[in-house]
C-alpha cells in the first residue's frame, strides 16, 4: 500500500513539474511576443535580433517537454483525467511553439522594415491592438490551463473574433494603399505579412483554450461555435451538480 501511494506521489510530481514547464515555456513566449512589437515600433534592429535568437529556446523547450510527456505514457501509462491532461499538454505546447514562430517572423519581418528609407507603418495601431488582444488571450489560456478552469475559455474564443477583425481592416486599408501609391507594395506586404502572424497568434491560443475544456470536461470543443460550447458547458455544470431529494 505505501509503495503504491509512494508510487502516485511521484507520478502527481512527475505531472506538476510538467505543467509548470509549460507555464515557463508560456510566459517566455509572452515576453517575445512584447519584444517583437517594442522592435517594430522602436525600429529597434537588436532587440528584433534578441527576439530571433530567443526563438531557440522556445524551440528546446518544447522538445524537453514533449519527452517528458513521451516518458510519463511509456513509464505511467495514464488513464481517463490524466491521459486527457498529458494530450494536452503535447497540443498545448505545440501551439505555444508556432505562437513563437509567428513572433520571430514579426522580428525578421521588422528588421526588413528597418531598411526602408522611409520607413512608414500605415495602421500600426490596429496592429498593436490587435497584439494586445492576443497577448490577453495567451496570458488567460495560461492562466486557465494552471487553474484547470474552463470559466473564462469563451472570452478567448470571442477576442480571437476581435482580432479577425482586426486584420480585416487592416488588410483592406493595406490593399487600398497599394492600389493608390505602387511605391508602397514593399512596405505594405511587409506589413501585412505581420498582420498575418498577430492573427495567426490569435487562432493558436484560441486553440489552447479549446484543449482545457477538452481536458477538463473531456468534450472536443473544436470547430464549432462558441455559442455551442457555452451551451454544452452550461449543460455540463448542471449535469455536475449533485442533487438533494
Amino acid at each position: 500500500m505505501n509503495s503504491s501511494k509512494h508510487t502516485l506521489t511521484q507520478f502527481d510530481d512527475e505531472l506538476e513539474a510538467v505543467r509548470e514547464q509549460v507555464m515557463l515555456m508560456g510566459g517566455l513566449v509572452e515576453n517575445q511576443i512584447r519584444l517583437s512589437m517594442e522592435a517594430l515600433a522602436e525600429n529597434d534592429v537588436a532587440m528584433m535580433e534578441r527576439v530571433i535568437a530567443n526563438d531557440r529556446l522556445v524551440n528546446g523547450m518544447e522538445v524537453t517537454i514533449d519527452e517528458k510527456c513521451v516518458q510519463i505514457i511509456a513509464r505511467r501509462q495514464p488513464a481517463a483525467n490524466d491521459l486527457r491532461l498529458v494530450m494536452t499538454i503535447i497540443k498545448t505546447i505545440t501551439d505555444i511553439e508556432r505562437i513563437g514562430d509567428e513572433a520571430k517572423k514579426i522580428a525578421r519581418m521588422g528588421i526588413q522594415l528597418s531598411n526602408r528609407e522611409h520607413f512608414h507603418a500605415p495602421r500600426y495601431t490596429e496592429i498593436r491592438h490587435a497584439a494586445k488582444l492576443v497577448l490577453e488571450m495567451l496570458h488567460q489560456a495560461l492562466d486557465s490551463f494552471a487553474r484547470l478552469d474552463v470559466s473564462s475559455v469563451t472570452q478567448v474564443i470571442r477576442q480571437d473574433e476581435q482580432v479577425d477583425n482586426e486584420f480585416r481592416t487592416i488588410l483592406r486599408y493595406l490593399v487600398s494603399l497599394m492600389m493608390e501609391d505602387p511605391r508602397t507594395i514593399t512596405s505594405s506586404l511587409e506589413l501585412l505579412f505581420i498582420a498575418k502572424s498577430v492573427e495567426r497568434m490569435g487562432d493558436h491560443a484560441q486553440n489552447m483554450a479549446e484543449y482545457i475544456i477538452y481536458m477538463v470536461k473531456g468534450r472536443n470543443a473544436r470547430h464549432i461555435s462558441v455559442e455551442e460550447i457555452e451551451s454544452e458547458l452550461q449543460q455540463i455544470q448542471v449535469q455536475q451538480q449533485p442533487s438533494y431529494i
